[in-house]
């Protein structure tokens, strides 16, 4: 037999002696400041030990109290860990629907920082051009537009602008290519349609040929064959981000192209609390954050 105290009292405990506050821990835990105060007052009789200092509003941990906190609060977030393996097997994998791009350039190199830090979410990822609508085939998704879809909530994950990228080495030339107009000389690589280069063109006040070059149908193909040396690509700069870093693309040019869609992580307002997609989207935000 485990001899244990009240479990309400340990919450009440637990969430004063973080905040050092009554109050704070009431809001909380949604209850009042009298009943945080008595939970913790039926605690240290319980124990036969003080758990703060109580000097008029001002509280303080006693040494056992912070003792006490440090062990609680591991032992909470082991439940909370255990409470979330459960919902999530009952619930099933988190399905998660990318366009093919974003999945291929942004997120699998990430996903194994997210796998190994959260690995009771079962989290199974289908790229698709395909916009979903919120559908039950999917919990979430990350598109790319204005933020604005009808029965979905969305958080901005990166905005997106446009730039020319190529190889290292096709950007030492020859030929040189040091200002705008000298992309007249190397092959274009277009996404599907071709409008980018034409808006990028129009920015830079610059004419080129646009009607030569190869069309790809996804953007990561066009970055791709841009690392290859195939020719100058307008990159998406989000995607072209870490081939960037790592110095497999530069950037030819300051002229940035600014473009209206930005990329969003979407769902359905009912799966918000969903234990996978909280953990998920805390995660994707701060990658974003960080890229």
């Amino acid at each position: 037999m485990r001899r244990l105290p009240p479990f309400g009292a340990l919450r009440a405990f637990e969430a004063a002696a973080r905040h050092l506050s009554f109050t704070r821990a009431a809001q909380e835990l949604c209850v009042t400041q009298a009943a945080i105060s008595h939970q913790v007052r039926q605690l240290e009789d319980w124990l036969g030990e003080p758990m703060f200092t109580r000097r008029g509003h001002s509280l303080t941990l006693t040494r056992k109290g912070a003792s006490y906190l440090a062990a609680l609060s591991q032992a909470f977030d082991r439940i909370a860990e255990a409470t979330g393996r459960v919902r999530e097997a009952e619930e099933g994998p988190l399905r998660i629907t990318v366009l093919p791009s974003f999945a291929s350039r942004w997120l699998l190199p990430r996903l194994p920082a997210f796998r190994a830090s959260h690995p009771e979410v079962d989290l199974r990822v289908t790229s698709s051009l395909e916009i979903w609508d919120g559908g039950a085939e999917f919990d979430a998704g990350i598109r790319s537009g204005l933020g604005r879809w009808a029965g979905l909530k969305a958080d901005l994950l990166a905005r997106e602008s446009l730039s020319p990228v190529c190889s290292p080495a096709l950007a030492l030339g020859p030929p040189l290519l040091a200002e705008p107009a000298d992309l007249a000389s190397v092959p274009l690589l277009h996404d599907q349609p071709r409008a980018g280069w034409e808006q990028w063109c129009r920015h830079a006040n610059v004419s080129l040929d646009l009607s030569q070059g190869p069309v790809f149908n996804d953007s990561a193909l066009v970055l791709q064959a841009a690392v290859e040396g195939q020719g100058v690509a307008l990159g998406r700069l989000t995607l072209a981000a870490d081939d960037l870093r790592k110095g497999r693309l530069v950037r030819l040019f300051d002229l940035v192209l600014p473009n209206d869609y930005s990329y969003w992580l979407v769902y359905p307002r009912a799966a918000a609390q969903r234990p996978g997609l909280v953990e998920f989207r805390r995660w994707l935000l701060e990658e974003a954050r960080r890229a």
